[in-house]
């Protein structure tokens, strides 16, 4: 790509997928931070992510390979691999299983409908959790609605967007944009930004906060927040394929009394914006030096957070 900079893949958390993609002894095909992977549900359940590709000869364990017990069956020879370890468990043929017998085992987590995995590109492991979201268990909000698109572009500039106010007028039409304030969590990987606005709605007049909570460079919700008793939800997952490609998926909720009145408006809204942003993101280049004016305040607050999620080597 000309004059294209792209970072590396950062570190944090990810979705993979969603529960529901996939079942109990169903193995799954996937890539992502430019690795080929394999996502299996063990017979107890558990949710696995391994390194595709067998050590043995390289055959590659999503494509034809099977649950069994804890562990994954190669297509090609049977040796099977432990689903939380990547050690080898078993030769069908062999009583005595090579030492270096062994695929990379990834950190899973499966949270919020989600299936997470854990990438850091010097290997070392968590140092944070995958937030837990009340509002998309909790009886008195909706069934979570959800939505899903890939895009061509590197995730950091999808995730830029929240902190880019000027776009949302040029590309979203939106009439104006609200103060937005920005606060950090105690460790820095989280961040928050608030805006205040006055908004008419089905029940009436009301000041609206509308809060973007960020996990790192991949996890954020969106919560609009003023009408009593009252409130709308949105977590997203966006994950890095490769350097160009990017998932985002997104869960969206609201309080039950919503649903029939401004419910359908604002998933509809929301998901409008995403395409509204396409051929842009579609068709740019990312800048890793950008030239920025000084109401790009924001834009290079943001940007200088993100490094916190990238190693050197990346």
């Amino acid at each position: 790509m000309d004059q294209d900079t792209s970072p590396g893949i950062p570190n944090g958390w990810f979705a993979v997928g969603w529960s529901t993609d996939v079942k109990h002894g169903e193995v799954k095909r996937i890539r992502y931070f430019e690795e080929e992977l394999v996502l299996f549900r063990t017979r107890s359940g558990k949710a696995r992510v391994l390194s595709a590709y067998c050590p043995h000869l390289g055959a590659h364990l999503g494509e034809g390979g099977r649950v069994s017990g804890e562990s994954v069956r190669c297509p090609f020879h049977g040796w099977e691999f432990d689903g939380e370890s990547g050690g080898c468990s078993s030769i069908p043929y062999c009583e005595r299983i090579p030492a270096k017998a062994r695929v990379r085992p990834w950190e899973v987590e499966e949270r919020n409908g989600m299936i997470f995995v854990w990438h850091h590109a010097e290997q070392k492991p968590p140092d944070w959790e995958v937030p837990e979201v009340t509002q998309l268990s909790d009886p008195d909000w909706s069934e979570p609605r959800t939505f899903e698109i890939e895009v061509p572009v590197h995730m950091q500039d999808m995730a830029e967007n929240n902190l880019d106010p000027v776009h949302f007028q040029v590309v979203h039409t939106m009439l104006e944009v609200p103060e937005t304030k920005v606060s950090y969590g105690e460790d820095k990987r989280f961040m928050q930004a608030v805006s205040y606005s006055e908004q008419e709605t089905p029940f009436g007049t009301f000041q609206m906060e509308l809060l973007r909570d960020t996990w790192g460079i991949g996890l954020s919700s969106v919560e609009s927040r003023g009408i009593p008793g009252a409130g709308l939800y949105m977590f997203s997952s966006t994950s890095p394929i490769d350097r160009h490609h990017t998932i985002s998926r997104w869960a969206l909720t609201m309080t039950r009394n919503l649903v029939d009145t401004a419910g359908e408006e604002w998933l509809a809204g929301m998901t409008k914006g995403i395409y509204d942003d396409m051929r842009i993101w579609t068709n740019k280049i990312h800048r890793a030096d950008p030239v920025l004016c000084e109401a790009d305040k924001l834009l290079g607050e943001f940007r200088r957070w993100t490094k916190q999620f990238y190693s050197e080597r990346a």
